[in-house]
């Protein structure tokens, strides 16, 4: 297998724990209280063009693959199996507000919600799970008011706010400072990899200054069905999250493209329908607990 492709920083330290690998936020280790990581294709039991690390059940996958491929990710950041509460993501901007009751929800039992992409909380014990295969996942953290949010950031919630929500609703709910929080933005699609059309680009011209289109929108280029450009998301959601009051120096930008890196990770525009899922994971398990 070729080695990681990596364009930038390397903020996102690859991790093993027997066979199973992740991406971990370098940022979000040294905050004592919190598990996290992306997942990677690598380590689980999923077969065919699932292999081996699929987190969905939706994907023709065994259930009980599934089911197993989470207790080894519980095992590699160290938090229990039955702590995971997922979210049923459809591109809006919903988030939901879980605590101990919810956990295992997604995994163990059904999701009794539908439509929410991000999820968040400040009860101790678990662990918010987001799905991705190209959008970018966002973590959020509050250290000292033991806070986190986990979003699924694709270009429509992008667009449509889904990180400032985030950030409101902690204030509101968590009395949150935004420039206390700590953010990380992907992995996912790079700009390179991600050519979306006028229709796309004409959204985000009127949600983003023409300044801030300089980060976002870049290489212009006619095609027979008009104008395409190439849409950096992580970039926007950084300059959403800078909006919000949050500090550059705690904004973290992941290097790695889910595209690039098609061997070690579930992407779309690279494999289509066919292909499996990887997940973000974020916990609050503070020391005791």
């Amino acid at each position: 297998m070729k080695d990681w492709i990596r364009k930038g920083t390397e903020e996102l330290r690859v991790r093993q724990h027997g066979e199973t690998v992740v991406l971990s936020w370098k940022a979000l280790e040294k905050i004592p209280f919190v598990r996290q990581c992306f997942s990677t294709r690598q380590g689980g039991v999923s077969e065919g063009f699932l292999s081996t690390m699929n987190f969905s059940f939706d994907r023709g996958d065994d259930p009980d693959h599934v089911r197993e491929n989470y207790r080894r990710i519980a095992e590699t950041i160290g938090v229990p199996a039955d702590s995971f509460v997922v979210a049923h993501q459809t591109h809006t901007t919903n988030i939901l507000v879980v605590g101990k009751e919810d956990r295992g929800t997604g995994v163990l039992r059904p999701r009794p919600y539908d439509d929410i992409d991000g999820l968040m909380t400040n009860a101790p014990g678990v662990t918010l799970v987001t799905y991705h295969a190209d959008c970018i996942p966002v973590w959020l953290v509050d250290p000292s008011g033991k806070a986190a949010a986990l979003l699924h950031a694709g270009w429509k919630g992008t667009v449509d706010g889904i990180a400032p929500k985030a950030v409101g609703m902690m204030r509101e709910l968590y009395g949150s400072d935004p420039e206390d929080l700590i953010a990380c933005a992907g992995p996912g699609i790079c700009s390179s990899c991600y050519e979306i059309g006028e229709d796309v680009a004409d959204q985000f011209r009127e949600a983003f200054s023409a300044e801030e289109q300089k980060e976002i929108l870049t290489d212009y280029h006619e095609k027979e069905d008009g104008g395409h450009w190439q849409l950096d998301l992580c970039q926007a959601n950084r300059v959403l999250l800078l909006r919000c009051g949050l500090r550059p120096e705690n904004i973290h930008i992941s290097d790695i493209c889910t595209r690039c890196n098609a061997e070690r990770l579930f992407s779309h525009r690279a494999h289509g329908v066919r292909r499996g899922l990887n997940a973000a994971f974020l916990g609050i398990f503070p020391e005791g607990d």
